[in-house]
């Protein structure tokens, strides 16, 4: 059994102070991909940077305070990329990959964008950039015999059962249709060729959602968004036998906005 989980953490020194290391103390996961660590490696403290019993790779963003992406294995990994080949991004701190045994497992902070603005040209450039390196990567892993599974926050929600208020958010980053038409073609059989592990397995569902705003009652009311995703090769989302968000029991007891999404994988 593989069972790999992902969290966007709104600040890994933040979420440590909230309950995030007594999470990472229970949990089962082999492989965590944490997203938006804004952090260097030697401002963490040592129960986050190193626990113990987790081989860690952190990879910062160079703008201090921003995005940041991190991998935390059982295992040693046999190699660790980070960046993935752009000259733009590969040090804003978005992707990191490491190879476990017969798997390749990535940590992903796609930029969140806003409308208007240079933000939202910059997530249209890293997704112009990013899809062409997933075929790459999905063609170099299964020459290798390997799968992949791409775990993070995407900033997308792909359909109209990823969001609470979909009819509010048509015009708005995270939901508009040219994002959505580029997800839908990374999960395109004849294109990128992935598959949304989590809707796979809950076809029918709502969400599960896995953001919640912190104005208003948004987690009260489960008016959420699931943008955090694990994106599979075909081999390896058919070896998925569960997944799940782990959702707190109360607004309280959140240690970021985002909730852990995990899955498992019958190897």
């Amino acid at each position: 059994m593989l069972t790999v989980t992902s969290v966007n953490v709104n600040g890994l020194r933040a979420a440590a102070k909230k309950g995030f290391v007594e999470w990472l103390a229970g949990t089962s996961a082999d492989a965590v991909c944490l997203q938006e660590v804004r952090a260097e490696e030697a401002q963490l403290p040592e129960e986050v940077r190193a626990p113990e019993g987790w081989f860690t790779v952190h990879a910062p963003a160079a703008a201090k305070g921003r995005a940041g992406v991190s991998l935390y294995t059982r295992r040693e990994p046999d190699a660790v990329r980070i960046g993935f080949g752009s000259a733009e991004f590969d040090t804003s701190g978005r992707y990191v990959e490491a190879d476990l045994p017969g798997v390749t497992v990535a940590s992903l902070y796609l930029p969140s964008g806003e409308v208007g603005t240079e933000r939202q040209d910059e997530k249209y450039r890293f997704m112009g950039e990013f899809l062409p390196y997933l075929k790459e990567l999905r063609t170099r892993a299964a020459a290798d015999g390997r799968e992949v599974v791409v775990c993070g926050d995407w900033n997308i929600a792909h359909q109209e059962a990823d969001l609470k208020n979909w009819k509010a958010n048509r015009k708005n980053a995270g939901f508009l249709p040219e994002e959505r038409e580029w997800l839908s073609r990374v999960l395109d059989e004849g294109d990128g060729g992935y598959v949304d592990v989590v809707r796979g397995l809950h076809p029918e569902q709502e969400g599960p959602y896995s953001w919640w705003s912190y104005r208003g009652r948004a987690f009260d009311n489960d008016s959420g968004w699931r943008i955090d995703y694990q994106i599979a090769t075909p081999g390896l989302a058919a070896l998925a036998v569960k997944a799940h968000v782990e959702r707190a029991a109360t607004h309280d007891e959140r240690w970021s906005d985002h909730a852990p999404v995990t899955a498992v994988y019958e190897m």
